[in-house]
């Protein structure tokens, strides 16, 4: 299926089978991030932390208190993404391809 596929193209991901190595979990999880609304809730939630930060002065000097960030993009069975193809992704695409379902959209 990556063959046929061209630059520009959008597509869409499901996932069929969830990896049991860490490696391929976090493969999926940055393409799953390439989404449009995934990408605008995480940019979003960014915002939204450097807003809530705790600032407290500790020896004469300020510090921060940061948020943990929260995971929008999840390794999950049956999650479904689309996103925009383009070749940087396709070795990326190929190590984890037995574990998605691709199709243009």
């Amino acid at each position: 299926m990556i063959d046929t596929l061209s630059a520009g193209d959008t597509i869409s991901l499901t996932i069929d089978k969830v990896p049991a190595n860490k490696a391929a979990c976090d493969t999926i999880v940055r393409m799953m991030r390439r989404d449009p609304d995934i990408k605008r809730s995480l940019a979003r939630a960014q915002r939204m932390r450097r807003q809530r930060m705790h600032s407290y002065i500790r020896g004469g000097r300020m510090w921060y208190s940061r948020e943990k960030a929260a995971k929008i993009a999840v390794c999950e069975q049956g999650k479904t993404w689309n996103m925009v193809y383009t070749h940087d992704i396709s070795p990326d695409l190929g190590s984890v391809e037995k574990y998605l379902k691709i199709s243009k959209s």
